[in-house]
């Protein structure tokens, strides 16, 4: 009797303790990569942020609408710009409409391998545009 009390009270056995640990890794992988996987999203959502500001600079930059395209690049994000006249017919119908214009500001900004990000607006303007492109 005296023997068997000391032998459940000696301890784990190697394997219990093989188990356990068995256990206790595979719960640390995947709370690592549980944090793993939260970093890659917390810089992809940061990446599509600052397109979507580069994007919304590039499309309030423009004062005086102008048909055209330019681009450049930004920290990493290639963007490209392009303007063109929306075709309007309601603003035809009165000499006072025919003056104004539509214009449609086309923001695209690309980054990565893959990622793009478009931004499209609509801008009216009455006042003839200076030649040679958008004014800075």
């Amino acid at each position: 009797m005296r023997r068997r009390a000391l032998r459940s009270e000696a301890g784990f056995t190697l394997l219990e303790v093989l188990v356990a640990f068995t256990i206790l890794c595979v719960a640390v992988i995947a709370v690592i990569q549980g944090f793993a996987q939260g970093l890659r999203l917390l810089r992809a959502a940061g990446d599509q942020q600052m397109a979507v500001l580069i994007a919304d600079q590039k499309a309030r930059e423009v004062i005086i609408p102008v048909e055209g395209r330019e681009g450049g690049n930004e920290g990493g994000f290639d963007w490209e710009r392009t303007i063109s006249v929306v075709s309007a017919p309601d603003l035809t119908r009165t000499p006072a409409s025919a003056k104004w214009h539509v214009f449609q500001i086309d923001v695209t900004v690309r980054w990565g391998e893959k990622r793009r990000l478009e931004v499209v607006t609509l801008r009216t303007s009455a006042e003839k545009a200076p030649p040679g492109g958008v004014p800075k």
